[in-house]
Parts: C-alpha cells; sequence; structure tokens
C-alpha cells in the first residue's frame, strides 16, 4: 500500500457545492461521504457525494500544503482545475475503486 495521501474535491452535482479533503486512504473516506457516516458534516448537509478530482502526494506533508492551498483557492479556480482532470464531472470512485481491486457497489 501506498504511503502517501490524497487531496480530494466531492461536489454535491455539476458546479454544485465543494468540498476539498485530504486523507491517506480515499478509498474508505469518499465511502465515509458517500454513506453519510457522519450525519452533520459539510458533506451530508450539502450532499457532497461526488469525487469530482483527486491528487496524489508521496509525502503526507505536501499532501497537507496543497489541501491548505486548494481550501484557499476561490471557486473558480476549483472548478477550472477540476474541468481540466474531469470535464463532465463525473463521479470517479467507481473508476478508482475498480483501478484499486475493489468491485464498485
Amino acid at each position: 500500500m501506498r504511503s502517501g495521501g490524497y487531496v480530494y474535491i466531492m461536489a454535491s452535482k455539476r458546479v454544485g457545492t465543494l468540498y476539498v479533503g485530504s486523507t491517506s486512504d480515499l478509498v474508505g473516506r469518499v465511502w465515509e461521504h458517500k454513506n453519510k457516516i457522519y450525519p452533520k458534516s459539510f458533506t451530508a448537509k450539502y450532499n457532497c457525494n461526488k469525487l469530482v478530482y483527486y491528487e496524489y502526494h508521496d509525502c503526507l506533508d505536501i499532501m497537507v500544503k496543497r489541501e491548505r492551498q486548494l481550501k484557499e483557492w476561490n471557486r473558480n479556480w476549483k472548478i477550472k482545475l477540476i474541468v481540466e482532470k474531469n470535464p463532465d464531472w463525473k463521479d470517479l470512485y467507481p473508476e478508482f475503486l475498480i483501478a484499486n481491486g475493489f468491485v464498485p457497489e
């Protein structure tokens, strides 16, 4: 298993509410968002249940710095970042699961 972590963006819908987070376990963390494990969380409240962007970092310190950077970005910059990698705003979670040896639900 990799030793770094991911910075990711969840969205409620295309150009909807956005959430930026980081984790060393993207599969588990996105599953928690999708299943509203923390019902009072931002992602549960605003239905941010689509993984629309992620990037991997070998170093956790770099991951944390990148997360902070993206959180400070304005909304239009985040949207541009998403569109560059995922122009259709599709949920990347099923593909990520398959690529990492899991079976999508």
